[in-house]
């Protein structure tokens, strides 16, 4: 983790949130469509506002549900699974992984995020670890 220095002089610590971003399932927006194009759009002008501010670390979607593989350890044993882990309506379409000074900067860039509009943005503060080297 890292921290700056504000204008009072004051240290204060940068923290990275993951925000995940779900959406309803569904048939997938044909790629060819205007709306397709216009939902990049919003996307690609979301995470350029982001980058330009300095808090975009990483940006995906991710592949449809069908494509997840799920992996649990029991006794021992591996066991690998086709599929997502739970059965559920609505799905991780997504991540933005960003570094801000607090909850309520990550908020003001998850609002910016299309996600938010059309499903939601659940916003996980990641847990500060260090790496052995």
């Amino acid at each position: 983790m890292k921290s700056v220095v504000d204008a009072d002089g004051q240290e204060r610590w940068i923290m990275k949130y993951l925000l995940l971003l779900h959406s309803p399932s569904g048939a997938p927006v044909d790629q060819a469509s205007q709306e397709y194009a216009d939902t990049f759009a919003a996307y690609a002008e979301a995470n350029a506002a982001m980058a330009a501010a300095g808090v975009l670390l990483d940006c995906a979607p991710l592949q449809p549900v069908a494509s997840a593989t799920t992996v649990r350890v029991r006794g021992g044993r591996t066991l690998v699974t086709d599929g997502p882990a739970a059965e559920i309506k609505e799905q991780v379409g997504g991540y933005t992984l960003l570094e801000c000074a607090d909850l309520d900067e990550a908020l003001k860039w998850a609002s910016t995020i299309p996600a938010a509009s059309s499903g939601w943005v659940e916003i996980r503060p990641v847990v500060p670890v260090s790496m052995p080297a």
